[in-house]
């Protein structure tokens, strides 16, 4: 193999950072968490807000990719509770004022139309904002949010803690038109706007319109968004004693607890695929479950029962599941009798999809077989050239980071575009590495490692949750626990840095190495090296770090798979061949955001 370059190559060490890399925003965890330690809450909180903007917001609602890739879930059972931990910073800070980006008094001549006050265009105007653009936000809700209000409920995510942080973009100067629903994307263009940004999510849940019984019970059967959304705005405040939920994702799971806190005294979810296979994630399953409501697998909707208009139950079919060779899975009978449910109403929670029927369809924008729009995956553009797209408008319905994310990026484009510049052409990432050498063998960082077990987020009282649909659900963490959580993070953006000139081949640093993943070995092609050195490197997701030819001939090989960042091997190293140096990687932004 070839030296790894670990200077041009700006995504090496990013991928080790496995938490961070996960990331659709790429926020910096490590760094974050690192500050949480040190109560230092106001500048974790602003490391967080120039990534993935709404930090409080995540901090209670995030699908959380980060943790599955946590490199401490490698070596215990549970990763970092990262996102719960990113919440202590949010409920902790200070008066964040003073951090917030200046907006000019004098506007740079160019006006965008955001359609939609969700995540991904409120992403976007905080990115243009600092550089002088007129901003027009259009939402049909009568406050900023978009779903992160109508469909995320209070019990999850408190009003006051959306609308703080909705509120630190719409006070950069944003022109807002709430109760405003756009019927037309050519009556916004002839406003001359000169760029338009589409982040109207995907609005529409799927039905089951042709089930038996569906339309003559249409009075007791709801869409699970439309549902939700209706319950946020206070329009609807209960339901029937009998509900059943159908749908294995998050929505399902947001539905049936919200039921119980309307008056559903028997609700339960009814899904079709195995309960492992769900969508909704393992924690939202275990909320369910905590709160009472069963959640049944395997079983297909067959029909709506209703007598005389009125809903008495839904009838389902038993299924398995069962695999072909290439692992596509298929449901199917088991011949036992069809299952009846009684039920006084129907949440029907089965995927959302994408809905624009105010785009005409000769305008120049060019959509595909599904009804989305053909768009460059990179810039966001559209074949319009001056309309984007972006969060669940753009690829479809993933969550509120992904939405994040992409809005970072169609600003970018946005800008480019404004400025006549080729919105393909893109400034790489910054990155830098910075030795935490603080003497001989001490460093800048706690490169203690910890045997806690992941600290369990403490809940209300389960009566009172139910009674109150308002009342935060989680508690958070305190301060001391905080701590304690924060310090089993493995401080994976601080790499182990290997200099070959310095090296004598003592081997002092594979005899400490805890982990056995340095070695000092013949070189060779990858598999090879892979299955050489002292323990097999299975992961192929993560690189060999390979240095170059050293004075015996042999090349320092380590897996950066199983290193846990611990420092012994430059402690113990007498040359200082090897130097603990932080990786500090920022996805690159139309602006940067925060005051230094």
């Amino acid at each position: 193999m070839k030296p790894t370059d670990i200077i041009k190559n700006k995504e090496y060490f990013h991928r080790v950072v496995d938490c961070q890399y996960a990331c659709p925003a790429h926020t910096p965890v490590p760094e974050y968490i690192r500050l949480i330690a040190q109560q230092r809450y106001t500048e974790a909180y602003m490391i967080n807000w120039e990534s993935n903007v709404f930090p409080g917001v995540l901090g209670r609602t995030c699908d959380r990719p980060c943790e599955p890739a946590c490199r401490r879930g490698r070596v215990e059972e549970e990763p970092v509770a990262i996102c719960r931990l990113k919440r202590v910073a949010a409920d902790h800070k200070d008066e964040i004022s003073a951090h917030l980006p200046v907006i000019p008094t004098t506007k740079n001549g160019r006006k965008i139309a955001l359609v939609g006050a969700g995540p991904a265009s409120l992403t976007v105007a905080r990115d243009l904002a600092p550089l002088g653009y007129e901003l027009h936000v259009y939402d049909e809700q009568k406050k900023g949010g978009g779903f992160m209000r109508s469909q995320i409920p209070s019990f999850r995510l408190p009003e006051s803690v959306l609308d703080e942080e909705v509120g630190y973009i719409l006070d950069m100067g944003l022109v807002t038109h709430f109760n405003h629903y756009v019927d037309s994307l050519q009556d916004l263009l002839n406003q001359k706007y000169d760029a338009v940004f589409v982040g109207s999510g995907a609005p529409r849940g799927r039905d089951l319109a042709n089930l038996p019984g569906r339309q003559e019970a249409d009075e007791s059967i709801h869409i699970g968004i439309d549902w939700l959304a209706s319950v946020a705005f206070e329009h609807t405040e209960s339901i029937g004693k009998r509900v059943i939920v159908l749908g294995g994702g998050n929505t399902a799971m947001d539905c049936c607890r919200t039921a119980r806190r309307l008056g559903g005294e028997d609700v339960k979810v009814v899904v079709r695929s195995p309960y492992e296979e769900m969508k909704a994630s393992p924690w939202e399953k275990e909320d369910a479950t905590h709160e009472g409501i069963p959640i049944i697998d395997n079983h297909v909707p067959l029909e709506f029962v209703h007598e005389g208009g009125k809903l008495v139950g839904m009838r389902f079919e038993k299924v398995c599941a069962a695999y072909d060779d290439h692992g596509k899975r298929s449901l199917v009978p088991t011949g036992e009798e069809p299952v009846l449910y009684p039920c006084d109403a129907v949440l029907v929670a089965i995927g959302q999809e994408n809905a624009f029927p105010w785009i005409e369809k000769d305008i120049g924008i060019e959509f595909d077989d599904w009804g989305m729009p053909v768009l460059n995956p990179q810039t966001y553009q559209s074949s319009l050239s001056n309309v984007f797209f972006g969060g669940d408008a753009a690829f479809g319905p993933k969550n509120i980071i992904t939405a994040v994310a992409q809005g970072h990026q169609a600003a970018i484009s946005i800008d480019l575009f404004c400025n006549g510049q080729k919105v393909e052409e893109r400034l790489p990432p910054s990155t830098n590495l910075v030795s935490q050498k603080m003497g001989i063998h001490e460093w800048s960082y706690d490169n203690g490692i910890t045997t806690d077990d992941r600290k369990i987020v403490p809940l209300v009282e389960l009566t009172s949750a139910l009674q109150n649909r308002a009342l935060e659900v989680e508690l958070g963490f305190d301060v001391q626990t905080a701590f304690v959580e924060a310090q089993r993070c493995l401080n994976c953006d601080v790499q182990t840095v290997f200099t070959d000139d310095k090296c004598i081949e003592c081997d002092a640093c594979v005899d400490i190495c805890p982990m056995d993943c340095i070695n000092f070995i013949e070189n060779a092609e990858e598999d090879e090296l892979r299955q050489n050195i002292r323990v097999k490197a299975v992961n192929v997701e993560q690189a060999l770090y390979v240095s170059g030819e050293l004075k015996t001939g042999k090349v320092m090989v380590k897996d950066e798979d199983v290193c846990l960042h611990c420092g012994l091997c430059a402690e113990r190293c007498p040359t200082a061949a090897w130097d603990m140096q932080q990786f500090y990687y920022q996805v690159t932004k139309a602006a940067s955001a925060c005051k230094k």
